[in-house]
């Protein structure tokens, strides 16, 4: 039994998943799975990378920690070497792998990492996805954020443009098709609390 929360960027995502992890008494997992991989590679949580301004992508996050913790892997510059020394598709299966151990742990609320794909063969998944208007995102990213309404459109527009092409090129599935989800909630029109109701009232349904 499992629950993942897809997230268009501003949407309120995280907070969701967070509550309704508790209010089910489950494991939620969000950016910390970034930390999990890090310490697969050997990386101490507190050398995880911090966020840059523009919040960086997951992938470009992951990529900073394995830096870190395999510096043997990534030549100096000028000592000869690519520079590049994993590439995009490696740290997608190495995320995939992650993703499915939290997965069979089971009673978990996941967030975002292409979830519903990868995990897209479980019969025991609820997948929702969290969304709102443009306007209601930006405002909430500009005041979260501390920074201007235009900075804050800027972060959103890049963001899902890196969820939905990273959902496209590794899994082919459309990120904006309803369709690849069991749920899709508006939390402008139903609020935060509204929106973990109907995840939690469809969870109990199901008998979890």
């Amino acid at each position: 039994m499992l629950i993942t929360i897809s997230r268009q960027y501003g949407a309120g995502g995280s907070e969701v998943a967070r509550l309704v992890a508790g209010a089910l008494g489950w494991h939620v997992v969000d950016n910390e799975l970034v930390e999990q991989v890090a310490a697969r590679a050997g990386l101490p949580p507190e050398d995880v990378a911090e966020r840059e301004e523009r919040v960086p992508t997951f992938i470009e996050r992951l990529a900073r920690t394995l830096a870190a913790a395999t510096p043997e892997l990534f030549p100096a510059a000028g000592s000869g070497g690519t520079g590049s020394p994993l590439e995009e598709e490696d740290l997608v299966r190495i995320t995939e792998t992650v993703v499915a151990e939290i997965a069979d742990r089971g009673r978990v609320v996941l967030v975002g990492r292409s979830a519903p794909a990868v995990l897209a063969s479980r019969s025991d998944a609820l997948n929702a996805k969290v969304v709102a208007p443009k306007a209601y995102r930006i405002e909430a990213a500009a005041k979260r954020l501390g920074v201007p309404v235009a900075k804050a459109a800027e972060i959103l527009e890049d963001t899902d443009r890196m969820r939905g092409r990273y959902n496209q090129e590794y899994y082919h599935r459309d990120w904006n098709d309803p369709v690849n989800y069991h749920i899709v909630l508006n939390t402008a029109a139903l609020g935060i609390d509204g929106t973990v109701g109907v995840i939690v009232a469809r969870a109990r349904a199901l008998g979890w």
